[in-house]
């Protein structure tokens, strides 16, 4: 194997804002002590089991407008939840927004987190 997946980066106006509210949808740890990455107003981190989320400022962030293509995501994440409703409380409870209501039952939902990242909730609701 050529390389290994150390963190994924997300681009937003407020880092440790970003780290908190994905924290409280997947649990982890924020900014905690890693030296391959600085931690400081335009830095942070969420380590969620092996896995690392970097939040970074980017001044002037545009975020996402999910569907249009005019503001692309670029990617997004998916997350496989045990009890959707309690996760759907958490995520609106922490500044998400609801997107798509899966009203047609494809058996997920579509948010966008404080900084206009879209990312999908899949579970039984």
């Amino acid at each position: 194997m050529p390389a290994t997946l150390q963190c994924i980066v997300l681009d937003c106006p407020e880092p440790l804002v970003l780290a908190r509210f994905y924290q409280a949808l997947l649990g982890g740890d924020v900014d905690r002590p890693d030296p391959r990455w600085r931690v400081d107003e335009d830095w942070s981190t969420l380590h969620v089991g092996g896995m690392v989320l970097g939040f970074q400022r980017v001044p002037g962030h545009r975020p996402p407008r999910w569907p249009d293509p005019a503001f692309p995501q670029q990617f997004h994440l998916d997350f496989e939840v045990d009890d959707f409703r309690e996760s759907h409380h958490v995520v609106l409870a922490h500044g998400g927004r609801l997107l798509d209501p899966d009203l047609g039952g494809r058996g997920w939902r579509v948010y966008a987190d404080p900084a206009g990242h879209p990312f999908c909730l899949l579970g039984d609701y």
